[in-house]
């Protein structure tokens, strides 16, 4: 791995977030396009990744590409930031308690509960019907 180059993976759900963080001048590229193009125009997905930046104050030293896969555009902001917040990590790790305390390191663990047999959903029944 090159010196100027960090690389994280973020996850959250069924989304997986790829992170590289190079030094520059805080462009984010998601997928091969611009941050906004990705997302849409919505301004909390920006606010949501770029939150770790703002915490420890590396937010226009660091110019972020990522790659994401698999759910959707919710699951995947939240992946990019625990990517990026593990990326952070690599740079320096005084960063840890900061990360830490706002919640950026922990991986959410809630994921869709698979469909029972017998059953209309995870845990819905069908109507009962005594006759």
């Amino acid at each position: 791995m090159a010196e100027d180059q960090y690389y994280a993976t973020g996850k959250r759900k069924s989304a997986i977030a790829r992170v590289w963080l190079r030094p520059g001048k805080g462009n984010v590229v998601v997928n091969k396009k611009n941050l906004e193009e990705y997302f849409g125009g919505g301004d909390d997905f920006k606010k949501k990744i770029e939150k770790p930046f703002a915490l420890t104050d590396t937010a226009a030293k660091y110019d972020v590409y990522a790659t994401l896969r698999g759910g959707g555009k919710s699951a995947q902001s939240e992946a990019l930031r625990h990517g990026i917040s593990r990326a952070l990590l690599e740079v320096d790790a005084e960063f840890r308690l900061t990360l830490k305390k706002a919640g950026f390191l922990t991986r959410d663990p809630r994921v869709k509960e698979r469909k029972k047999y017998g059953k209309k959903g995870a845990r819905a029944s069908f109507q009962f019907s005594k006759r």
